[in-house]
């Protein structure tokens, strides 16, 4: 990396600066999208990514910029290395209205700011000339240099075994930047001597064609003595306010629009939920001239666990904190929003395009389970999952469960099929001499839960790593995943008490996720540790639907896929296709016998698979005639002809409601099919219809090429905000689809 300290020589380049420009137009499919773009402007980054490369410039002895075309960030190094403004070039707003801290750290019950600066007369917006008359907080952490240069490696390994979408970059492609901290000297010699010997490093990355950057802190305990670390913040962003409300907040409720994801996600099916332990919007105390009268508009970022660590850290010792990633989004329009983190997950979590097709085996004998594999080969599935309630237990230390894992695996791989089986964690008891302890009144989040740093917590992992090192399975179901109980005991080996339980807890199936992602293990896990190295969670669904009437299954399955991917890609949640009953229904709710409920089935399949989402196919086989067996073969052969299309960006068209015919269209620039439209037809009788199809995400232009499933191809030309008008005939209860090119 390239090191410089607050005194380097000014090395100032010049920048160009593009604007967006993202005027709007509402297509009559009702998403916003942008309008052309007039000529020389900059060309929208969710298109084409390519001219936004990440850099580090040293503006002048004091000013460092990050900057990769869509975001901006400004430090003044004789401020303290303070940030002094974050730009969002696409939108040409200011996403800063205040300097705040890098970061905050509680040592021993000692609080320190890490870098910042004082004296903004004015908290609602940042005047660059007001800089000149701030000062450094003597009681802060000073800053003392940096070092900057590419993003230096994996955050940890990703070894790919298995398809994913084309073109993904692990590690991610961008810039690294480091800022370095030393502790205050008071002038009368107080009680900071005492950490003289600490360190504290910011860093940064910002990634090629993404508007997101990456914060984390790095700590170092350079005293002679054990130090505990009590609390830390990460980050600090005093942003500008979305919305303003005198009165007591409704809709002044509304964080700014920004998107923010951290490594510690936990105890959700989707992102809000999962990082409510590890960050929040706060009110400003500071922000004095806002307009809600009690001050607390939630417009203040702090990145941190609410919990914890509680870390001792010994003479010499590191900490590392976990990173956080925010993304300022350049428009209020849902589909855009969430195409940017879609992109963001491709970027920072590329194993999440991997999306095998599954099946999940009830049973684990060894004819039911060599038959299911012999399914899988002849129709075209990719892996088999002995599911919950197959009896197969890969936690257990008995000779023969191995030696029945491993003639499994063998077979699997002889027919080119992925094998795993299911593991609960959470959601059981163990005993009370390992279960989380709670204060009285209150219970863990599933009821029941083991502490993961007990004893039977840390042999649990040894057993799951060390099955997996000798079995041959390639995949891991882990149902119930730790959901952030903290936990009182101070008889548990693997942390001191109430302080550090949930920390620990979250390093250990943390740490062992990304243990299995370098191993290439997929990882089915109904959480939202996507960053942390999973690989799918469930879409978002009621079980005990799926024992509700079969016709009324298919409604709810393209429903629930509409309303999951929205921030999802389709290849990040599971779907479900019961084959024998589930949570009840009898015959009115299940497929088997599957032959005799052929035209359901092929309905499932095409709802899932034509909308780029795997589901848990469930029962005891695949196919049980011929008949069945080649229609499972043909619709799998359609998909995987098409796949690259049908894995990319969902365009939420209109939403399955069993009244009208319902539809999604694929998108993706990258490819020579830029878009497919996929089309279903609720009602018993076929249906025509002029559809109104906006293409700007295809990144078509002009004309383009409409192919139907019949092959047949006619040119079609698009208005100038992007809309085609494309004629569909859907036959009853049917599918129908059209590509673009």
């Amino acid at each position: 990396m390239t090191v410089g300290v607050s005194a380097a020589r000014s090395r100032a380049r010049s920048i160009s600066l593009f604007l967006l420009g993202l005027l709007a137009v509402i297509s009559s499919a009702g998403q916003v999208v942008p309008s052309s773009h007039s000529a020389g402007s900059s060309p929208d980054w969710l298109l084409h990514p390519e001219p936004y490369r990440a850099r580090v410039e040293v503006r002048s002895h004091r000013e460092l910029e990050l900057s990769n075309g869509l975001l901006r960030r400004r430090f003044r190094l004789d401020l303290n290395g303070s940030t002094v403004a974050l730009d969002h070039l696409g939108s040409g707003e200011s996403i800063l209205r205040g300097v705040k801290p890098e970061a905050t750290v509680i040592w021993d019950g000692q609080r320190f700011d890490i870098g910042g600066a004082k004296g903004q007369p004015n908290l609602a917006f940042l005047r660059p000339e007001w800089l000149e008359s701030m000062r450094t907080d003597p009681r802060a952490f000073q800053f003392q240099g940096f070092a900057h240069g590419p993003i230096p490696g994996e955050r940890f390994e990703w070894k790919r075994v298995r398809r994913h979408a084309p073109g993904m970059v692990w590690p991610p492609k961008g810039v690294a930047l480091r800022l370095d901290f030393a502790p205050p000297i008071p002038a009368d010699g107080g009680p900071a001597l005492d950490f003289a010997g600490v360190r504290v490093s910011v860093h940064y990355e910002l990634y090629d064609g993404l508007p997101c950057y990456g914060k984390w802190i790095v700590l170092s305990n350079g005293t002679s003595r054990v130090m505990t670390l009590d609390r830390y913040s990460s980050d600090w962003l005093a942003a500008v306010e979305r919305v303003s409300e005198v009165d007591e907040l409704s809709d002044g409720k509304l964080p700014p629009n920004l998107h923010v994801e951290t490594e510690m996600a936990m105890g959700g099916m989707r992102s809000s939920a999962a990082n409510r332990r590890s960050f929040r919007w706060l009110a400003d105390p500071d922000y004095h001239s806002q307009v809600n009268y009690e001050k607390r508009t939630p417009c203040l970022l702090e990145v941190g666990p609410d919990l914890g660590p509680g870390v001792r850290l010994a003479p010499g010792e590191v900490f590392e904190s976990y990173r956080g990633w925010v993304l300022p989004q350049d428009s209020t329009d849902r589909e855009r929003c969430g195409l940017a983190v879609r992109r963001m997950y491709r970027i920072l979590a590329p194993w999440v395009t991997e999306n095998p097709l599954m099946m999940h085996l009830v049973s684990s004998r060894g004819e039911a389970v060599t038959n299911a594999i012999d399914q899988c080969a002849e129709t075209g599935f990719e892996m088999l999952i002995l599911s919950f309630g197959s009896g197969f237990n890969l936690e257990s230390t008995n000779a023969s469960t191995l030696q029945r894992a491993r003639e499994f695996s063998a077979h699997a791989a002889k027919r080119g099929i992925e094998i795993g089986s299911y593991s609960l964690l959470a959601s059981r008891s163990i005993g009370p001499a390992d279960d989380v302890l709670l204060p009285a009144g209150q219970k863990p989040v599933f009821g029941h839960s083991p502490c993961l740093q007990s004893h039977w917590g840390r042999t649990y992992f040894d057993r799951l790593r060390a099955f997996h090192n000798q079995s041959g399975f390639q995949l891991l179901e882990h149902d119930g995943s730790y959901p952030g109980d903290p936990c009182q005991s101070s008889t548990h080996p693997g942390h001191r008490g109430w302080e550090d339980s949930r920390w620990n807890q979250w390093k250990a199936i943390s740490e062992f996720y990304r243990w299995c992602r370098g191993r290439g293990l997929y990882l089915n896990v109904p959480d939202y540790y996507f960053l942390a190295g999973s690989s799918k969670t469930g879409m978002g669904y009621r079980e005990v639907n799926w024992s509700l009437p079969r016709e009324q299954q298919l409604i709810h399955t393209r429903q629930n896929i509409y309303d999951g991917t929205w921030e999802k890609l389709p290849s990040m949640g599971w779907m479900f296709v019961p084959l024998t009953e589930y949570h009840g229904g009898g015959a009115a709710a299940t497929i088997e016998p599957l032959d005799q409920h052929l035209d359901h089935y092929r309905r499932m399949m095409e709802s899932n698979l034509a909308l780029g989402v795997q589901a848990c196919y469930r029962g005891p086989r695949l196919f049980d005639t011929p008949r069945t067996r080649q229609m499972v073969q043909s619709t799998v052969a359609w998909y995987k002809a098409h796949r690259d299309i049908l894995e990319s960006d969902l365009i939420h068209g209109r939403r399955a409601d069993a009244r009208d015919l319902d539809w999604m269209l694929h998108v993706n620039p990258a490819l020579s099919t830029k878009a497919m439209l996929v089309v279903f037809n609720p009602r018993s009788e076929s249906l025509a219809r002029d559809l109104r199809v906006n293409l700007y995400y295809s990144g078509l232009q002009d004309r383009a090429r409409l192919i139907d499933a019949s092959g047949r191809a006619r040119r079609i030309r698009l208005d100038r905000s992007y809309d085609v008008t494309v004629p569909v005939n859907v036959p009853a209860l049917g599918m129908s689809w059209y590509r673009f090119e």
